[in-house]
């Protein structure tokens, strides 16, 4: 049986998970690490990276970790998951882990697959390589993959916010500069409103 989409954590805690899919970026990552370093040393995030862009870019994801942050498991090249078979759906995030394993020294806990591509083959193959899997967010409607302004980004962000959201946004791949434009916006904005800015795995680390 499928497991239910994570897309929020129930929990009374006001505390928020930022995503960042598609990286590591070299131009857009480190602005995403400058707003979390500016907002405080407990502020942290998620970073749902691709191989193919992890090699590409290995010292940005190192400073990701670094930096305290998550790195988590986005696949190797990007694929609808449900679209390949069982081997190249585990061989897609094995060789994303041990490029990430090889990179920062640690093995992901948490994936996401991409295009929130998820069915009960999906889930079963996750789950035997001991993965929790994200393939939600409460922002879907942000779109900010789609680069529709930074106004409409935190607008429906803001619309959505609520005690264990995950949030999803992207600094990989295309012009990402209205995402770093609107979480420069909402990150200092939840923390004034009381949010914790916490990784994924701290999220769910509260609903166990």
């Amino acid at each position: 049986m499928l497991k239910p989409v994570i897309h929020v954590v129930d929990t009374k805690r006001k505390a928020v998970a930022f995503t960042f899919d598609d990286g590591p970026n070299p131009l857009y990552t480190p602005q995403v690490l400058d707003i979390f370093r500016q907002a405080g040393p407990k502020a942290k995030a998620t970073f749902m990276l691709i191989g193919t862009q992890l090699e590409q870019s290995p010292e940005t994801a190192r400073q990701i970790h670094e930096e305290g942050h998550e790195i988590a498991n986005h696949t190797y090249t990007h694929p609808h998951l449900t679209e390949l078979s069982e081997e190249e759906c585990r061989e897609e995030l094995l060789r994303n882990e041990e490029l990430i394993l090889k990179t920062i020294g640690v093995k992901p806990k948490v994936m996401r697959p991409p295009y929130f591509s998820y069915n009960d083959k999906v889930a079963r193959i996750v789950g035997e390589l001991g993965y929790l899997a994200v393939a939600g967010a409460v922002n879907g409607e942000a779109t900010d993959w789609e680069m529709p302004g930074v106004q409409h980004i935190v607008e429906k962000t803001r619309e959505k916010v609520q005690p264990g959201s995950v949030l999803l946004f992207h600094d990989g791949y295309d012009d990402r500069s209205q995402t770093i434009e609107a979480v420069r916006i909402l990150v200092p904005e939840l923390i004034a409103e009381g949010y914790e800015l916490l990784t994924v795995s701290e999220l769910l680390g509260m609903h166990s």
